[in-house]
C-alpha cells in the first residue's frame, strides 16, 4: 500500500471581536461573588442559589450600564 500523507484540518474561523466586554465580565464576577456570600437577591427578593441565575443578573446589569453584551435570546 502506498503511504498517504496525513491531512491537516483547515483552521476554524475565529471571531475577530469579543462577544462580551471586560466590563460585562467584571459585572458577572461581582454578582457571582455576592451569590457566594449569600447577599444576591432576585427581582422578587428571594435569595439566588443558581450560578446560571447569578450570571443572568450580571449580564442584565451590564446591558443596562451600556457594556457590550449580545442581545437577550427570545
Amino acid at each position: 500500500m502506498p503511504a498517504t500523507a496525513a491531512r491537516k484540518k483547515s483552521p476554524a474561523k475565529k471571531s475577530s471581536t469579543r462577544k462580551y466586554s471586560p466590563a460585562a465580565g467584571k459585572s458577572v464576577e461581582t454578582e457571582m461573588h455576592e451569590m457566594h456570600e449569600g447577599k444576591l437577591r432576585s427581582g422578587s427578593g428571594k435569595k439566588v442559589t443558581s450560578k446560571k441565575q447569578a450570571i443572568a443578573i450580571g449580564l442584565s446589569k451590564a446591558r443596562k450600564s451600556g457594556a457590550k453584551v449580545p442581545e437577550k435570546k427570545p
